[in-house]
């Protein structure tokens, strides 16, 4: 069957480039948008393995789980910035996204979403959906995503957003994430994309016993920490301090 797959294949391919020639068939455009940004995401990939790399000391591992990397390929990260950064959309650093706050670097969004060590089908609350890229690449993992976002016009565009890509399967709700999703608890993982002062109570709640939730905690002002907290008893946690980080305030005067 593939042998008359191909062959039905190369018979096409012929037709149209003579229709091509003949004027009849319009020619592909060749621009970054056309080919999917594939060169750009294959440089983001080595620039996001580069750092990890760079990091390992504080990651305690050289090399990420290839199912996150596939994800962060697969994701189309251009259709999540502003339209007149697309042309930086895959570029390792993090970008305003308005309002004041941003899109995370992809080194970031990667290590964080590895850090969850998830498998297709957990479900995976994520506080502060932004333009909603984090959830993407969630759910690019197979994961079931709830999503928060308080500032109303950001949670409004990312639901439309994730809907035209295909992303149905993201539950978004404008609110405060600092409370979670109580009426979806228990979550096997738990992803805050913006600091904290401190490690919010009600999310450690809701957190399932064996899950993890990987949050940057601290000030504007003061050195932020990305921890990683498991949870492994009914009241029994383990964090760890995995590297410093920078990220906008999570908002909602906690």
């Amino acid at each position: 069957m593939a042998e008359i797959v191909s062959y039905r294949k190369a018979i096409f391919a012929a037709l149209q480039a003579l229709l091509v020639i003949a004027g009849l068939f319009p020619q592909a455009e060749s621009s970054p948008a056309s080919n999917g940004f594939q060169a750009e995401r294959e440089q983001m990939i080595r620039l996001i393995e580069a750092d990890v790399r760079d990091t390992s000391a504080y990651l305690k591992r050289s090399a990420l789980d290839d199912r996150v990397l596939a994800a962060m390929r697969e994701v189309p990260r251009h259709e999540f910035v502003p339209a007149n950064r697309v042309d930086q959309a895959y570029q390792n650093r993090p970008q305003p996204i308005g309002h004041g706050q941003t899109i995370s670097q992809p080194y970031i969004v990667a290590i964080m979403t590895d850090l969850l060590q998830l498998e297709p089908g957990k479900r995976v609350l994520e506080i502060g959906t932004g333009s909603g890229y984090q959830a993407a690449v969630l759910a690019a993992l197979g994961a079931r995503v709830w999503s928060i976002e308080i500032i109303e016009p950001l949670g409004r565009e990312a639901r439309l957003r994730l809907a035209r890509l295909g992303y149905d399967e993201i539950a978004l709700r404008i609110g405060d994430g600092y409370y979670g999703w109580p009426e979806q608890e228990p979550f096997d993982a738990i992803m805050v994309t913006a600091a904290a002062s401190h490690i919010p109570p009600p999310l450690v709640k809701q957190l399932a016993v064996g899950g993890k939730m990987v949050v940057p905690v601290g000030s504007r002002f003061s050195t932020q920490e990305l921890i990683l907290i498991t949870r492994t008893g009914p009241d029994e946690v383990v964090t760890r301090q995995v590297l410093p980080v920078r990220f906008v305030p999570l908002t909602g005067g906690h």
